[in-house]
This record gives structure tokens, sequence and C-alpha cells, in this order.
């Protein structure tokens, strides 16, 4: 038993991931937006962090399509999947991904109207993460409640 605030969270950002990676892969959504990501995405290829430790050059077309891709996997596993392990896998890849975008902004120094967004939605991920806590927590007791309390009438 979920909340409301909790299946509302994983499913709209299920399909804000959805759409956001579609975009970086293709121009289906506009072509504006897509064309801009490309262009955007030979920058982040640049500082990618493991191109210097491992001396590889990461070409901007796959960077960009495996981002987009993993954004469409962590998204329909978040707004579909009802099982609760598997999404909170999920979202601390988009986690993951948002710490990433947020490094890239920084390192080509981006304005910070560029970086808000990412900002955003990695605290709106976090987020979410404290209301499965919170509620899973509040079950577990709910169910050590009901299980003392059933072992407490036994007794008598």
């Amino acid at each position: 038993m979920g909340s409301i605030v909790l299946k509302s969270l994983s499913i709209l950002l299920g399909l804000f991931f959805i759409f956001m990676g579609i975009t970086k892969i293709s121009p289906f959504i506009s072509k504006e937006l897509h064309k801009e990501l490309r262009k955007e995405y030979v920058r982040y290829a640049k500082v990618f962090p493991l191109s210097e430790m491992l001396d590889f050059k990461v070409p901007s077309k796959w960077y960009r399509r495996t981002i987009g891709g993993c954004e469409i996997l962590f998204g329909i596993i978040l707004a579909l999947i009802p099982h609760q392990r598997i999404k909170n896998a999920a979202n601390i890849g988009l986690i993951l991904l948002m710490v990433l975008a947020t490094y890239s902004h920084v390192a080509i120094s981006d304005p910070f109207d560029r970086s808000a967004p990412t900002i955003v939605f990695f605290f709106m991920l976090c987020g979410r993460l404290v209301v499965w806590y919170q509620t899973h927590r509040r079950e577990m007791l709910e169910k050590l409640a009901a299980t003392q309390n059933g072992n407490g009438l036994k007794r008598d």
C-alpha cells in the first residue's frame, strides 16, 4: 500500500524523463529542442568525467543517446513498474544522471538558468525517495504494532 503522493511523484517524474529521453534521441517531439540538445552534448562530451581518467573521448552522439536511453528506461520503470525496489533503483539511477548533468553544466560554465532545471529535478527525485522511506517506515511500524498486539492477545 503506497501513498498517493508517492504514486503521483513516480508517474509524473517518470513521464518527464521519458519525454526528455525521447527528445534527446529523436526529433519526434521537438525538432528545435533536439537540435539544441545535439549541440549541447558536443560540449558535455568534452567534459565527461571518465574521459580524462581513462584517456578516452566519448562521441557526443553516443553520449547523448546513452543518457536519453537511460532516461527513457528509468522513466518507464518509475512510471509503470509496481515493484518498489526496482523503482528505487531507477530513482537512484536518475539521481546519478542528474549529478552528472549538474557536473557537466558547471564544467562548461553554463549560466545558472540552464542548470536550474537539473537541480530542481535532482531534489524532486530525492524527495521521492524520502516520501518512499517515510511511507515504508510507517507501514513497517504498523505491521510491528499489529504483530505485537496480536501476540499480546494470544497470551491472555
